[in-house]
């Protein structure tokens, strides 16, 4: 009987480490199991997170482009407003730098020194200048109603249609925008 009782319990050791083993087997599988479905939901997430990270990114990327363009509109309406009330000022300017020339017209006609008056259209010229503010030259010219104001029509059989034959009021640019047209009289061929 204790033989068969050793190898009973031989059996039963036997039985009890291939059980033994089976569950270490059948741990190790669901623990890999779950390692890997762990890996597959942490990969899951990390896909997630990736694709809000370039959301995100992408709307600050739009958010940044709004404010530049902002920006630059903001800075364009101010250089457009400073512009504008210096180009009111050269107008206001300009009716009396035309008050002298003519003053120098008739004091040359009356052959009056006029040393004074020129030195002063001399600086006029200058501050004109100062603030790239140029004469349209007109005379000769086809007439362009972008730059030119025709008040008056001659007829002449000699000159194209349209060529500005006399410069009434001069005209001038500021900034590359006419600030004031040069008021001309136009040919038309009879």
């Amino acid at each position: 009987m204790i033989g068969l009782s050793k190898e009973t319990n031989s059996d039963e050791i036997q039985a009890d480490v291939m059980s033994e083993n089976e569950t270490k087997t059948n741990f190790s599988s669901k623990e890999y199991d779950t390692s890997e479905t762990n890996t597959e939901e942490l990969l899951k997430l990390l896909d997630l997170e990736q694709q809000k990270s370039s959301d995100y990114e992408e709307k600050l990327k739009h958010v940044l482009a709004d404010f530049q363009n902002l920006n630059k509109k903001t800075q364009s309406d101010i250089q457009n407003g400073i512009n504008t009330k210096i180009d009111e000022f050269i107008l206001d300017f300009l009716k009396i730098y035309d008050d002298f020339v003519r003053a120098k017209e008739v004091f040359s006609k009356s052959k009056i020194n006029s040393d004074g008056l020129n030195s002063i259209l001399k600086n006029m010229d200058l501050l004109l200048k100062k603030y790239n503010v140029v004469p349209i030259d007109a005379l000769g010219e086809i007439f362009n109603p972008n730059f030119h104001e025709a008040i008056s029509i001659i007829t002449d059989s000699n000159l194209d249609d349209n060529t500005i034959t006399k410069e009434i009021r001069k005209g001038y640019i500021s900034h590359e925008r006419v600030i004031r047209p040069t008021l001309v009289e136009i040919s038309k061929k009879g």
